[in-house]
């Protein structure tokens, strides 16, 4: 108890004060002006609105999505909005050979990356599991597995730049989601993966930042299509969150919470297991770290 008293709660204390109350850097447009962004999944929704966002910032942008129609349009509306310049390559993130691909097109187009932001998802409706197992490996690889192939093949360029991988994940990533299991399962491998990553890049010394954003409902159109008639709740505008998230990868944030409900970040971030995380790290062979 002794030992509690003297160790445990002063850490506590310190994380909870550092995790709740420390102050935000201020966000300032210029810091995107001039670099060079990657969003995938942005022929719509809140994709579509953070190229835009990223546009009236001057920044670089690259999109990419199935639709090379809804592309094209977007890429010229973010040269009207004041891009540096505006870029788009079509194709499905369920082919991991056009995922890796499409990072070293982007690349040469854009003369390097300073952003990766990973945003699409595979379609699927609320309905409980029945076992179609289908569906599981679809949204693991759309979901997780094409973000995970990406962000390799961005990291030699993202270590140049010391730029930065975003990553928008859900409360469903969080916490306990019915009718929505295989997609939940997706956002909970995001957080896994990402976070143990963005350990590792600390230890070593990565100058890479990894931001996971988790989103509540948004008023997408997909969205409000998806839970209509299923869930009660109000939807939070995507213009927003799309800034919110742009904000969270330019001040290097580990994690971002928009939703409607306000008080959803105190609830779902966990000091204890930070805690954990922190303590954890005295029992490995740091050499592990650095000879690899």
């Amino acid at each position: 108890m002794a030992c509690m008293k003297n160790y445990l709660l002063p850490i506590l204390g310190i994380f909870l004060a550092y995790y709740y109350y420390s102050a935000d850097e201020e966000f300032k447009p210029e810091m995107l002006q001039g670099k060079k962004v990657i969003v995938t999944g942005a022929s719509k929704g809140i994709g579509k609105e953070m190229a835009y966002h990223l546009a009236k910032m001057g920044a670089h942008v690259m999109v990419t999505a199935r639709s090379e129609e809804a592309l094209k349009k977007i890429v010229s509306n973010c040269l009207k909005y004041g891009a540096a310049s505006a870029h788009y390559i079509a194709g499905t993130m369920e082919d991991m050979t056009f995922a890796e691909q499409f990072i070293a097109k982007a690349g040469k187009i854009l003369g390097g990356l300073d952003m990766l932001i990973l945003n699409h998802i595979t379609s699927a409706t609320m309905e409980p599991f029945a076992g179609d197992i289908h569906l599981v490996r679809r949204s693991m690889e759309v979901n997780y597995i094409s973000y995970v192939v990406m962000s390799m093949a961005a990291l030699p360029m993202l270590k140049q730049s010391n730029g930065s991988i975003v990553v928008v994940s859900s409360m469903a990533g969080k916490m306990a989601s019915p009718l929505v299991a295989p997609y939940s399962a997706s956002k909970f491998a995001l957080d896994g993966f990402f976070s143990s990553i963005r350990t590792e890049f600390s230890v070593t010394k990565v100058n890479v930042s990894i931001t996971l954003c988790i989103l509540g409902l948004i008023d997408t159109d997909s969205a409000m299509k998806a839970v209509s008639g299923i869930l009660n709740a109000e939807a939070a505008p995507k213009e927003d969150c799309a800034l919110e998230i742009i904000k969270g990868g330019a001040l290097r944030q580990e994690e971002v919470y928009y939703g409607k409900i306000g008080w959803t970040s105190l609830l779902l971030k966990n000091p204890g297991r930070r805690i954990l995380e922190f303590l954890s790290l005295r029992n490995y062979n740091m050499e592990k770290f650095i000879n690899n």
